[in-house]
């Protein structure tokens, strides 16, 4: 997979031109990510609780959790602890906002932390979720390596990300928005005129389908569920260790 970066003509690494991106367009992240998928992502996200709910975890981990959207469904289930950790401080301050206010005395907490490199130690999280995050990771293999070594034996890994559908006429929808449209969209709401660019081309260039359940089942994963989600916009996976 080619290290897309998003600001390709500048210094520093992906993990550090990626945090600078989100601290920069947090503040718009929520409602223009809603726009420019049409409201469907609440709905994939719902799918991802639902898959995670089934196996009655104790506790959760969300990485790259921004915003906090998914730990705000997650504290409508039993879980005794849910944690958030992102790289972006500024995404964290709109999570943190939403937990001030839904569940100031409750079991949800975030805290800044590398994907690559989880201070958790071996077997302490039920289940680990990655929403809309995996494709920013600098060192994917790496990445999957931390989640599958937090894991508690038979634990359960759930990743939403982007994917390319296979039917050809939604195919050619979907490039032509994802280049041109969503882009444009981005410009117009965001401050950081590249942030769009990026997250469309990285879209765009990350493995899906049978080629990320290739890679989970290298790093050590066992039985990966691929689950596309409106013809494959989205995709889930589903992954045990």
């Amino acid at each position: 997979m080619e290290n897309i970066k998003p600001y390709s003509k500048e210094d520093g690494t992906k993990k550090v031109q990626v945090t600078q991106m989100f601290d920069k367009i947090a503040g718009n992240y929520d409602r223009l990510n809603k726009l420019i998928t049409f409201g469907m992502d609440r709905g994939w996200r719902k799918n991802v609780l639902n898959l995670i709910n089934a196996q009655q975890p104790k506790n959760i981990l969300d990485i790259a959790t921004g915003t906090g959207d998914m730990l705000m469904l997650y504290a409508q289930g039993n879980a005794k602890e849910i944690l958030g950790i992102d790289i972006s401080d500024g995404m964290l301050d709109v999570a943190r906002d939403k937990i001030k206010a839904k569940h100031p005395d409750g079991n949800v907490r975030v805290e800044l932390g590398d994907a690559e490199q989880l201070k958790y130690e071996d077997q302490s999280f039920d289940a680990v979720s990655v929403t809309y995050g995996i494709r920013n990771f600098e060192n994917l293999k790496q990445g999957l390596s931390e989640i599958l070594r937090v894991l508690n034996d038979g634990g359960q890994c759930v990743i939403l990300e982007t994917s390319v559908p296979s039917n050809f006429i939604m195919k050619q929808g979907y490039l032509f928005y994802t280049k041109f449209i969503m882009p444009q969209w981005g410009r117009l709401f965001s401050k950081d005129k590249k942030a769009y660019s990026y997250l469309s081309d990285s879209a765009l260039n990350f493995p899906y389908g049978e080629k990320m359940k290739s890679i989970l089942l290298e790093v050590g994963f066992s039985k990966v569920n691929v689950l596309p989600q409106a013809g494959g916009i989205s995709t889930i996976y589903e992954a045990y260790r």
